[in-house]
């Protein structure tokens, strides 16, 4: 994700504290003047996360400083500030960002409290879903809404529910799923989902409401106290690929030996750790003995899997082979998660609320608390003209703002004596509004309530746009990630495209460098394991005799008793098996014990140390390429723009820091 890349260069956004309380200019660039007190702030906020003690070195650091506003300045200077993606995420960003500062705590914790009452169950519903932008045009937001509401009465009549989903759902998932769209609890759903479901009687189908994405109806299917989340590690043999031209034995027959196989393993005794890094083909778990991060119902994309590892009672129990959609596994219990209690939970419970559509009901709180502090001024003119403008036609969603009024750009509301809204943006409001489908009459009333939502929005909007001067540390904030999308932006341009496209360039950095790429000695192996030693000795035989790896195999997995393991691949000196024989050379190797496990190699190919082929290390070529281009860049800058720097005022601010 993009945000992810701008911590590189965005100064982390921390609390901070200033201990300069002067704002001289410390250095310009082009004349354009940088203060002591931005950079003794930054420097503050970095000194003890700054792994480099170089960097904590005021001269060093100011260098770094320095370089970081020429990149800025370049940004600027091209005008990569006016292009529209920069401008809709630093927008967007602000909008999170504000989210912070728009709340009321009494409704935030009562969000809290439904939350966590949620949490401790967990829902099975089926929806049926017709979609419709939430921005779509009043007629397709009413022939939506009337086509859900024919749904619901068909399921009324006596209709079968999924019979109808299949038949009407425009849910992409609903041909895999039947609109079934298992258990879940809060926070699973966006919020008005999530409302109908927990409101609605098992067995009882929703009234018809809408999200983001259309109008629903839910049917709740069953509900049950949350089972928790669960911690497991799991063997994976993947679902082979199907091969049309693939011989037999079936490969799909392959993979459940093979899974059998290690399920005997583990009922004579080995290690479930060790056979999960041996044998298990899911390469992110293998190496910590196929340990998964902890989930709850519904998180993993297998229903399958979910119930096996929530069926497994105690600690180390381990499950028999079962088969996903995505291939065979054996599960082993790690520890079990009951909910947590609401007092350690709150705070990531305060957190979630104010990330998803819950953080309305906030804002809604806000709104009136900023009426009591704002001076408002009505122009109770201008709303009788409303009056006289809206018609009938907006209960039927069909009502337009005329466009022939002179009345419109008189100001009908005025915050703070400072901003002034027009008639127009509340026309324009009323507009929208058709879409919530409200009946309230006579039209004079109407417009009486939606004014006051109105004023609302627009109080919660003039506080919004003044954060920065309401907050200090909004505004720090927001220049920061301004900057560091300008350099994202200016990064990508200058160095990142530059390096993927300069195929002359990187082709010569490859050469020049070709020290720096290099392969170590290399073995072809087959690698034999087994935890008993006159197993391992037979097999060694055997290998010596020339005799196939599966005839070994045949020949020692006897009486339904998995014996020995094979494993076949190309591994560098320095792997942590190989780096247990001494002196591997090509043929058999001698028996090694390594955490219970005896070994022996049969060495196929010995392969020397030598360069790499560029294909071989495009990407570490690409990266250290990048570098390069970036290392040269700030002198470059340097001698684009001016920089000068006021030596007196920074000796005063390394004298006042260093105390």
């Amino acid at each position: 994700m993009r945000i992810t890349r701008l911590l590189f260069f965005v100064f982390l956004l921390t609390p901070y504290v200033v201990l300069a309380q002067t704002k001289d200019v410390l250095f310009t660039i082009d004349s354009h003047p940088y203060y002591t007190d931005e950079f003794v702030r930054v420097y503050n906020k970095n000194l003890d996360l700054v792994k480099d003690d170089s960097q904590k070195n005021l001269d060093n650091y100011l260098e770094l400083y320095i370089g970081y506003k020429l990149k800025v300045e370049k940004a600027y200077k091209i005008g990569l500030q006016n292009g529209a993606n920069y401008q809709n995420e630093l927008k967007s960003y602000r909008t999170q960002l504000s989210k912070n500062y728009l709340s009321d705590s009494k409704v935030t914790n009562e969000l809290v409290q439904e939350a966590y009452d949620r949490l401790l169950q967990e829902i099975r519903a089926s929806h049926i879903l017709v979609l419709v932008d939430e921005n779509a045009a009043p007629e397709d937001t009413l022939k939506a809404y009337q086509k859900i509401t024919d749904i619901k009465k068909r399921i009324e009549s006596g209709e079968d529910f999924i019979k109808v989903a299949q038949q009407f759902s425009e849910d992409p998932s609903v041909k895999e799923n039947n609109g079934d769209l298992g258990y879940f609890s809060a926070f699973r759903m966006v919020y008005p989902f999530e409302n109908a479901a927990f409101s609605t009687s098992v067995g009882k189908v929703s009234k018809a409401f809408r999200t983001r994405f259309g109008y629903h109806i839910v049917k709740v299917v069953d509900k049950r106290a949350n089972r928790g989340e669960v911690t497991v590690a799991h063997i994976m043999i993947l679902k082979p690929a199907s091969v049309s031209d693939k011989p037999s034995p079936n490969p799909e027959d392959k993979a459940k030996v093979t899974i059998e196989d290690i399920y005997k393993k583990i009922q004579q005794g080995e290690s479930f750790e060790s056979l999960a890094q041996q044998f298990s083909e899911d390469k992110s778990s293998a190496p910590k003995g196929g340990v998964l991060q902890r989930f709850g119902s519904g998180q993993l994309s297998s229903e399958e899997f979910e119930n096996v590892a929530f069926s497994l009672k105690n600690i180390n129990d381990i499950s028999a082979p079962f088969q996903s959609q995505f291939g065979w596994h054996i599960i082993k219990l790690i520890e079990k998660h009951t909910v947590r209690t609401l007092a350690d939970m709150k705070t990531e419970l305060e957190e979630k609320v104010k990330k998803d559509e819950r953080s309305l009901l906030i804002s809604n709180s806000l709104a009136k608390k900023l009426r009591s502090t704002y001076s408002l001024s009505k122009d109770q003119k201008a709303l009788a003209a409303v009056k006289k403008i809206l018609t009938n036609d907006f209960y039927a969603q069909t009502w337009e703002v005329p466009s022939n009024s002179k009345d419109f750009e008189k100001p009908i509301l005025v915050i703070n004596k400072k901003k002034s809204i027009a008639v127009t943006p509340f026309l324009n409001f009323i507009q929208a509004q058709q879409k919530s489908n409200l009946k309230i009459k006579p039209l004079s009333k109407l417009v009486d309530v939606l004014f006051e939502k109105f004023i609302d929005e627009q109080v919660t909007a003039y506080y919004n746009e003044n954060l920065e001067n309401e907050f200090p540390e909004f505004r720090y904030v927001m220049d920061e990630y301004r900057d560091g999308l300008l350099l994202f932006d200016l990064m990508d341009r200058e160095i990142w495209t530059r390096a993927k496209s300069d195929t002359i360039g990187i082709q010569d950095f490859y050469k020049n460098h070709l020290v720096n790429y290099q392969w170590k000695k290399r073995f072809g192996v087959d690698i034999l394991s087994s935890t008993d030693q006159s197993v391992i000795e037979k097999a060694k035989q055997l290998m010596k005799k020339g005799k196939s790896l599966e005839v070994i195999k045949e020949k020692l997995n006897t009486e339904g008793k998995v014996n020995i393991m094979l494993k076949s691949g190309v591994f560098e000196e320095d792997d942590a098996l190989l780096s247990s024989f001494k002196n591997v050379t090509k043929g058999v190797s001698g028996i090694v014990l390594k955490d219970n496990y005896y070994f022996i190699l049969n060495v196929t190919e010995v392969k020397e140390a030598g360069p790499k082929l560029f294909t071989e290390c495009k990407g570490k070529v690409m990266s250290d390429y990048q570098q390069f281009l970036e290392s040269n860049w700030v002198n470059e800058l340097k001698k684009e723009f001016e920089v000068k720097i006021q030596p007196d005022v920074f000796a005063s601010i390394k004298k006042q820091l260093q105390q």
